[in-house]
């Protein structure tokens, strides 16, 4: 034997064995972490009916016109008035005097000449992508310090509440605005980055004077109106069971009713539309529409729209109101009782685990996913289960997102959960995934990343996970 090879040989073996022992650990420790990961998802399985994202109001379709079906349970007198409400929701108004009386009355100043201008095909609304341009879907709302005697904000004093963009021929518009953005870089503990876009608002040519030097300004886009009536018929303490204003349970989340003025019962009422939750019923929200945006007179909104130094009594209009409580019926009808698109691939293990993971990081205590809606003078709305992913109260949604401008009892930091149904449908219905109050956020995981305060900690809780699990989530939402 030759013994001068005996120490290199063991040494050779015990490297050998040392290898060894770490690929045996190296395949525990990695079956560990399968095992886990699988036990983590092993038992998922979708809910009953969780595809009727809408209960009986939901409709099968990822068309374009995904959403614009009359809900399917919607029966009788109700049935015919949807219609009329859906060609005065898409009509044109026009300058009066016209022969046309029933739709006439447009502006003096206005943003848009229908509502489906800024709600195109009942969907989302976007930012201008250039100067000048019109018809977009996204206006600024404008007020100064201080409240009216019914807790509202109050108006800029010379051009009011919001800024109207056009006019009719006769009158001189009041301005414009554009929007520009600096990048705002984010990276992940992984390593990857993305970059957000922080939009600055410029208003100009302006025609009627200087704005007050303490106005703020709070821009707002177009909201879809799918399921808009089921929201509306959730009983009051159904929403008031999920707010903690002073996060009682010290979980983070304080979220809280807006409780706002509602005209017709001269009483202040939960605000559950608009982004900061300042509208109590639809037909509040559909007459402040008509009146902001089109410059459409209604019985709850009697008075025209106009700047301070012009007398737009001098100015022929389409009646005293322009919209009859009737049509305005059948408006706020269509728009309580379109249908709800169903969730797409909801039993997919992907968008199973997915959803496991929202639920993990606490994206589900605000978008909160099931309610019940109560009685409601339409039946169709009346008793069901819905999943619309919201609690429809306000949140403080951090200083990245703050627009400065209190609403009510909303302050500057809050806004209302958005439902997240039919979130995924943008792109499909509306050319865009333009997501938030003001469309900064180009698809849900910048969405997503905007977030803050009260969502802070799940905002980090989400980066901080692997890309394929944030991946999960993502595409979950993108089922709703």
């Amino acid at each position: 034997m030759n013994h001068s090879n005996i120490g290199s040989d063991c040494s050779f073996l015990h490297k050998m064995r040392l290898k060894h022992c770490l690929l045996i650990i190296l395949g525990y420790l990695l079956a560990i972490s399968c095992q886990s990961d699988a036990s983590e998802y092993e038992s998922l399985v979708a809910e009953p009916n969780e595809e009727f994202s809408g209960g009986a109001t939901t409709v099968f379709d990822i068309s374009e016109n995904a959403f614009g079906f009359q809900a399917p349970n919607l029966e009788g007198d109700n049935a015919l008035f949807f219609f009329t409400g859906n060609s005065l929701f898409f009509q044109n108004w026009v300058t009066a005097p016209a022969s046309t009386t029933a739709r006439d009355g447009l502006g003096p100043f206005f943003n848009a000449r229908s509502c489906s201008t800024c709600h195109f095909k009942d969907g989302r609304g976007r930012a201008p992508e250039l100067e000048g341009e019109i018809d977009h879907g996204l206006l600024l709302r404008l007020s100064i310090a201080g409240k009216t005697p019914t807790g509202a904000n109050r108006p800029e004093p010379t051009y009011g509440g919001q800024l109207q963009d056009q006019s009719i021929q006769a009158v001189t518009k009041e301005g414009g605005f554009s929007v520009n953005y600096t990048d705002k870089t984010i990276v992940y503990p992984d390593g990857n980055t993305i970059v957000l876009r922080n939009p600055h608002y410029t208003i100009n040519n302006l025609a009627y004077g200087d704005l007050s030097s303490e106005v703020k300004i709070s821009p707002r886009v177009a909201q879809q109106i799918i399921g808009l009536g089921l929201l509306e018929a959730v009983p009051e303490a159904s929403l008031l069971s999920y707010a903690d204003e002073y996060d009682v349970d010290q979980d983070g989340i304080s979220g809280k009713p807006n409780y706002v003025w509602d005209i017709e019962s001269q009483s202040k009422k939960i605000g559950r539309f608009g982004w900061k939750a300042n509208q109590p019923t639809i037909k509040q929200q559909v007459a402040g529409a008509f009146a902001g945006d089109l410059g459409i007179t209604t019985s709850l909104f009697p008075n025209e729209n106009c700047v301070t130094g012009l007398n737009c009594d001098d100015i022929i209009n389409g009646g005293s109101p322009e919209l009859s409580d009737e049509n305005l019926n059948k408006v706020a009808l269509y728009s309580s009782t379109l249908a709800v698109p169903a969730r797409r691939n909801h039993d997919d293990k992907h968008i199973l685990e997915g959803k496991a993971l929202f639920n993990k990081i606490n994206c589900s205590a605000c978008h909160i996913p099931k309610l019940t809606s109560g009685s409601h003078p339409i039946p169709a709305i009346a008793n069901q289960i819905f999943t619309p992913y919201t609690d429809l109260l306000l949140h403080d949604m951090g200083d990245a997102l703050a627009d400065r401008a209190p609403d009510f009892e909303a302050n500057g930091n809050e806004w209302r959960t958005p439902p997240l149904w039919g979130i995924g449908l943008l792109k499909t219905v509306n050319g865009h995934t333009n997501l938030l109050h003001d469309g900064r956020a180009r698809n849900v995981e910048e969405a997503i990343l905007w977030h803050g305060g009260e969502a802070e900690q799940s905002k980090l809780d989400f980066m901080n996970l692997s890309a394929d699990k944030r991946t999960k989530i993502i595409d979950f939402i993108k089922s709703l």
